[in-house]
């Protein structure tokens, strides 16, 4: 090597490194990320689960089978509604399964060919997708899937309740959609998690914390457990189980994120079964709704204000259980014209700009949930 190449080559290097320094300078200056693809606030490990108001690619459910029959004439006008809107992947666990949704579909007046709509053949054991279903995460701007254990609710419905099919459904996802799965080796389910999509999660410490789903977990271990997977920086534990409800109380029953900082809780009346402070659902509710508030969230309460008898059980009118997709929001009625329509007007302040549709579920209800128990929304990129 010359030394005049040597001399220019050593030049061209000090004007790069000049150039380099000045852009890094500027950067700081202007509070922008050395590297371009990130915002000022993301990190090489930024993570967080979308709130259920975001964009959506498609809502997934899994059809009835033979022991929940009963479900489908339901299933069929939610089925409907929500391909008007978007995509909707519907999971037959045979073909005699799926011969009966077809059926279902024509007789609500719905094409079971919609453009919308896509049939999987995946063995399952129930309709309840969005407790064995996915956790969808978003990271570093790619979604990946969340496998958490699925034991059928702690055993509560019976020990010969069938859930090993269930369980394997996120990974079945992950494979169809080619998302990477993650795997929790934590029982829970998605029907005790509400996202407001930024920096929070609130659920229910009665549920995760039951001990025939984990023996031995700590409020401390949870909390811990949960920042790191779901990316959040508050954890919002409520606690009590409402009387009846076996999942032992999914927060998806009574409190509800509508926006990033505003969170709706249901709350019992003269009207309703339950009362305020009756140490029972009353009490659930509104400790629920005090400890919400503390952790600095504005807290809307929902009325409860009926009651419905239905086969055996008298139960309390509560609309919260809905499920929020691209245009639309579809709620669990329960065949009362006055607290429907009340309702549908309090949804429509909730989520202006969407489609509010109320069906009748109470066979559902009957058996434990409503629209959102039965669906379960991924999120688009």
């Amino acid at each position: 090597m010359t030394k005049h190449l040597w001399f220019r080559k050593s030049a061209i290097s000090d004007l790069l490194r000049l150039i380099v320094g000045c852009f890094l300078i500027v950067a700081v200056v202007l509070g922008m990320s050395p590297n371009m693809n990130l915002s000022a606030n993301q990190t090489n490990d930024e993570r967080r689960v979308p709130a259920e108001w975001e964009p959506q690619e498609a809502v997934w459910l899994q059809w009835p089978g033979r022991y929940e029959r009963v479900f489908q004439p339901a299933f069929a006008q939610i089925s409907a509604i929500i391909s008007r809107y978007q995509k909707l992947n519907i999971l037959f666990a045979s073909s005699a399964d799926e011969k009966q949704a077809r059926k279902s579909l024509l007789d609500a007046e719905a094409n079971p060919d919609h453009e919308n709509i896509v049939w999987h053949h995946v063995p399952t054991d129930s309709a309840w997708m969005r407790d064995n279903g996915p956790v969808y995460l978003l990271e570093n701007g790619e979604l990946r899937i969340q496998n958490w254990e699925f034991n059928a609710w702690g055993g509560a419905f019976g020990s010969q309740i069938p859930f090993h099919r269930d369980n394997r459904v996120p990974a079945v996802l992950g494979q169809t959609l080619g998302l990477p799965v993650e795997n929790i080796d934590i029982v829970h389910e998605r029907g005790n998690l509400e996202f407001n999509g930024v920096d929070s999660v609130i659920l229910n410490w009665s549920t995760i914390g039951d001990p025939l789903r984990n023996p031995g977990y700590t409020r401390e271990q949870a909390e811990q457990d949960l920042k790191r997977h779901f990316g959040v920086s508050r954890v919002v534990m409520v606690e009590g189980i409402p009387p009846g409800d076996l999942t032992r109380g999914h927060i998806d029953g009574f409190a509800r994120f509508i926006d990033v900082d505003t969170v709706v809780v249901s709350q019992c009346t003269v009207d309703s079964r339950c009362r305020p402070g009756d140490n029972a659902a009353g009490s659930i509710y509104d400790k629920a709704a005090e400890t919400i508030a503390a952790a600095g969230f504005k807290v809307v309460r929902d009325p409860i204000l009926g009651q419905v008898k239905y086969r055996d059980t008298v139960f309390d009118t509560n609309y919260l259980n809905w499920l929020v997709g691209n245009g639309f929001v579809i709620t669990v009625g329960f065949g009362n014209a006055r607290t429907d329509a009340a309702a549908k007007k309090r949804i429509q302040g909730y989520f202006p700009g969407r489609d509010v549709y109320v069906i009748e579920m109470l066979k559902s209800w009957y058996d434990g949930g409503g629209v959102h128990c039965h669906t379960n929304d991924q999120p688009a990129l």
